[in-house]
């Protein structure tokens, strides 16, 4: 007698394509940075939806805390290839009022933070080399423009990013070096800092999950 065959499908054999959803403060560094990402390290196996110059940090948040309490209450009637979306705010502290409760909102939340203090500048120097002096916003800049070829502090402020792309996880080094070094000196941390890796980490390892 011929065996029957199981009607039931067979495991997935590999995990659910993940898809991030970036609130970012700025216009073009960020989006520009994350696009790059996604082009060099990604490819097609994790999604990414950029929305740029989604405001000020508190209004990042807001926004970034409806989309995920809305995801949240339909997760129910989706797939479980959505249930590992994530929602992040990109955002940095500059002059900016409101940012420690903007990190709180998120943190309360299902929306995670990477924040840079001053700016997001910080942690793309950090893809050439250790950074550690208190440089104010316009300071920062001006040091990327020093080691960044193509990035203009008084124009763009975006670059050619597909050229940090080799050098991303020795920035997450750096970056994880830094935060414990201002941690160490007090809380809440004094600049330079970024945690920008977390995301750029995620981001990875979703591509890793998939790819597997």
């Amino acid at each position: 007698m011929r065996e029957r065959r199981s009607l039931r499908r067979a495991p997935p054999t590999r995990s659910p394509k993940r898809k991030f959803i970036i609130y970012s403060e700025g216009k073009n560094t960020e989006p520009d940075y994350f696009r790059a990402v996604q082009r060099d390290l990604l490819g097609a196996l994790v999604d990414l939806d950029m929305i740029d110059a989604a405001g000020v940090p508190m209004t990042i948040a807001e926004r970034a805390c409806e989309r995920a309490s809305s995801m949240k209450r339909s997760r129910g009637r989706k797939s479980s290839f959505e249930e590992g979306d994530q929602v992040w705010a990109v955002f940095d502290c500059d002059e900016h009022p409101k940012v420690p409760e903007a990190l709180e909102r998120c943190r309360t939340s299902d929306v995670k933070a990477a924040f840079s203090n001053p700016c997001f500048e910080v942690w793309l120097i950090l893809h050439f080399d250790d950074f550690d002096r208190p440089d104010d916003r316009h300071q920062v800049q001006a040091a990327l423009a020093k080691v960044c070829e193509g990035y203009d502090p008084k124009g763009k402020k975006s670059a050619d990013f597909s050229k940090l792309m080799p050098k991303v996880g020795d920035a997450e080094v750096r970056a994880k070096r830094q935060l414990a070094c201002r941690e160490s000196e007090g809380q809440p941390p004094r600049r330079p800092f970024t945690t920008v890796f977390n995301l750029t980490n995620a981001l990875r390892e979703a591509h890793l999950a998939y790819k597997g």
